[in-house]
């Protein structure tokens, strides 16, 4: 099966917060950098598990969830880019994360419609 939209994304965009991590851990960023790994990260393992799901409910747990990392992998690209601790911009990074916000709610509700 070809690869869907959002795990091209999701797995793109992980790669881009590994990179990032490795630039917050150079500026000795420990604490928000590995928040923002977890969760940056978190996404695509989500996606994936949804993609192999065993059911349509379980495909929506596992989306929701990747939902919910995605948001909070917002907060932190934005509580590093406002606080200033680092001295990286962040502007193309939240870009990206609130495009697959964008995905990833279309996916939870047509799902949820779908299901009923």
């Amino acid at each position: 099966m070809a690869e869907s939209i959002i795990q091209h994304k999701s797995f793109q965009f992980a790669l881009e917060i590994i990179h990032l991590y490795i630039k917050l851990q150079e500026q000795r960023e420990y604490v928000l950098s590995k928040q923002l790994l977890r969760s940056g990260t978190s996404i695509g393992a989500n996606v994936e598990e949804a993609s192999g799901g065993q059911s349509r409910k379980y495909f929506l747990a596992k989306m929701y969830i990747a939902y919910k990392e995605a948001r909070e992998t917002k907060y932190w690209l934005r509580l590093l880019q406002q606080s200033k601790l680092v001295n990286i911009d962040l502007t193309n990074e939240l870009i990206y994360a609130d495009e697959i916000i964008r995905i990833l709610s279309s996916i939870v509700k047509t799902t949820e419609k779908s299901i009923g």
